[in-house]
């Protein structure tokens, strides 16, 4: 009878506090610190009247060109995101798929300034391009302005966007399918039918999310902006901040921007926000029979190609560029002692970066905890807002209201910095909640009825049963954290210093001073840093790493837990 009774699961065991506090902790600690920050836009800001935001013309122009090439940015990403989605649900046999599928997500932690200067290589004055197409088309172009920045956008957003949208319409039921295919749909009947209903349900999200990275660039801006005439609302918060020293115009026009994307958000969850919203590393198997004879495949075949050189042109340029000055940006002028200057620029993004990645991944692990441990939809809510929070909330608007909350404590350039950490993995927080969302769910309900019933809590719980299904996503989303720190531009910008520069920041300075090969060894170089930091922490997660500390482990046999 005893045994029995020992054998039921009981309440703290399925749902232990352990799981839920912390998380509720951290995700009451977001909100709280968020609306800190923006209280202190409201507060400790003088704030102008509100009728001035119409009666200067500046600023009406900024807010204006803000909102127009946010808007170009979505509707070319998505015209060319949506039949590259197609084209690789219809054609998932080809060779190099997967590695297209990778580059693709590469675009998700690429440092933009990195980006900018290969897209200079290419589609600048002296570029590759551009030379054809002046003398071959007779076009006129000029990098510099809207031009520029909408297409470093759309270089940016659609290679992010077509994942999300394959992955929408390669989770479309197998049953609708098999009547496609067996009802011999054409192309357009099939987007009606089958990959339309897919992909509906995210739209309005995804837009907002390419909206709210295009209405919140900065790096982008700052180097291909051009002038006053292409001002976006996070470049004039900045200029207001580091050279005016207006707070009260910035609050402003941190309110104003936070205004726009909360509205926007607003009308994309109305429906609710799916778990779609950011892409995972599933890789689905079906293909469409829609369109497979020998002409639209080679028309799919063209498009592709074209979309690939899109994205790997700059990259290459990058590479090109790059590697012949590396030697002497690390060893200047033939001598044998490293460049000071590159050196504490690569290790003071380190110092950001990876305490970053390990901030977002642990606030991540705790937030997921408490979500599946909470039954009150009031928890469920607040984690919820809490991960989708660094998107509604531009982290140049959170800096800002952190800024004018903690301007005069914030002493030395290392409080700065220490700033510039939490709000990078706030940052990254949404994309590396995604990363670990599925692994974390995929506990089947009889491992956990059976750890419950025995008692499996705490350390031993998560030994056993998570951190075998945790072990590479957590490695990989540890990756995506820090190199989204890596290669932030406009927090550190805001909080840094010019003498004491990230590699982005001396990227960004090197650009500036027209030393075109200097930025081009920079920018390659940290790329290259950002490589071997995803090779170090898939080793980490690597089975073959993790066998000899598995081994070690298996020697001791736990003893249960009782509440």
């Amino acid at each position: 009878m005893n045994d029995a009774m020992n054998l039921q699961p009981s309440a703290p065991f399925s749902r232990p506090g352990w799981r839920l506090w912390p998380g509720l902790a951290i995700a009451g600690a977001l909100v709280v610190l968020a609306m800190a920050g923006l209280g202190a836009l409201v507060w400790e800001a003088s704030l102008p009247d509100m009728n001035e935001l119409w009666r200067s013309r500046y600023l009406r122009t900024v807010v204006a060109f803000t909102v127009w090439q946010a808007f170009l940015s979505v509707v070319l990403s998505l015209l060319v995101a949506i039949p590259v989605a197609r084209i690789l649900a219809r054609q998932s046999g080809f060779p190099g798929r997967v590695v297209l599928l990778r580059l693709m997500e590469l675009s998700l932690v690429l440092p933009s300034i990195v980006a900018v200067s290969g897209l200079v290589s290419v589609y600048g004055r002296q570029g590759w391009l551009t030379g054809f197409a002046n003398d071959w088309l007779g076009a006129s172009w000029n990098l510099y302005g809207i031009n520029g920045i909408v297409l470093a956008h759309v270089f940016f957003n659609a290679p992010l966007a077509a994942r999300i949208l394959l992955q929408a319409i390669e989770s479309a039921p197998t049953s609708q399918l098999r009547i496609a295919a067996q009802l011999g749909l054409g192309r357009w009947w099939y987007w009606r039918a089958v990959e339309w209903p897919a992909v509906k349900p995210i739209m309005p999200g995804l837009a907002a999310l390419v909206f709210t990275l295009c209405f919140t660039s900065f790096a982008i801006v700052m180097t291909l902006g051009g002038g006053p005439a292409a001002t976006t609302i996070e470049v004039a918060i900045y200029q207001s901040l580091r050279f005016e020293f207006d707070a009260g115009q910035a609050a402003l026009l941190a309110m104003v921007q936070l205004a726009i994307c909360g509205f926007l958000w607003w009308l994309a969850a109305r429906d609710g926000l799916t778990a779609s919203l950011l892409p995972d590393r599933q890789v689905a198997s079906h293909r469409s029979k829609a369109g497979s004879s020998f002409w639209a495949r080679s028309g799919d075949a063209a498009a592709l190609g074209l979309f690939v050189l899109f994205l790997v042109t700059p990259l290459i340029a990058i590479l090109l560029r790059g590697l012949p000055g590396i030697g002497s940006a690390f060893f200047p002028e033939g001598s044998f002692s490293v460049n000071p200057a590159l050196l504490d620029a690569t290790l003071r993004s380190l110092a950001i970066a990876l305490p970053a990645g390990l901030m977002s991944v642990s606030a991540s692990l705790l937030i997921l905890a408490c979500g599946t441990a909470a039954s009150q939809p009031a928890i469920t809510r607040l984690t919820n807002v809490a991960a989708y929070l660094p998107l509604m909330v531009p982290p140049l608007v959170l800096g800002t209201g952190l800024f004018l909350l903690f301007r005069p404590n914030l002493g030395n350039s290392s409080e700065g910095l220490i700033l510039v950490t939490l709000i990078n993995a706030m940052m990254a927080l949404p994309f590396v909640l995604q990363m670990l969302r599925g692994p974390m769910g995929n506990l089947d309900s009889a491992s956990r009825q059976q750890a419950d019933q025995l008692g499996v809590l705490g350390w031993y719980r998560w030994r056993w049963l998570h951190w075998p299904r945790m072990r590479r996503p957590l490695a990989l989303a540890m990756a995506y954290g820090t190199g989204l720190s890596l290669g932030d531009f406009g927090v550190i910008a805001l909080f840094g210093s010019l003498g004491q520069p990230t590699l982005p920041v001396l990227l960004y300075q090197q650009l500036g001073s027209y030393r075109i090969d200097a930025a081009a060894a920079t920018g390659l170089w940290l790329v290259l840093l950002l490589l071997m930091l995803f090779s170090l922490f898939n080793r980490l997660g690597s089975p073959l790493f993790n066998a000899g500390l598995a081994s070690k482990s298996s020697r001791t046999v736990p003893e249960p837990e009782h509440a």
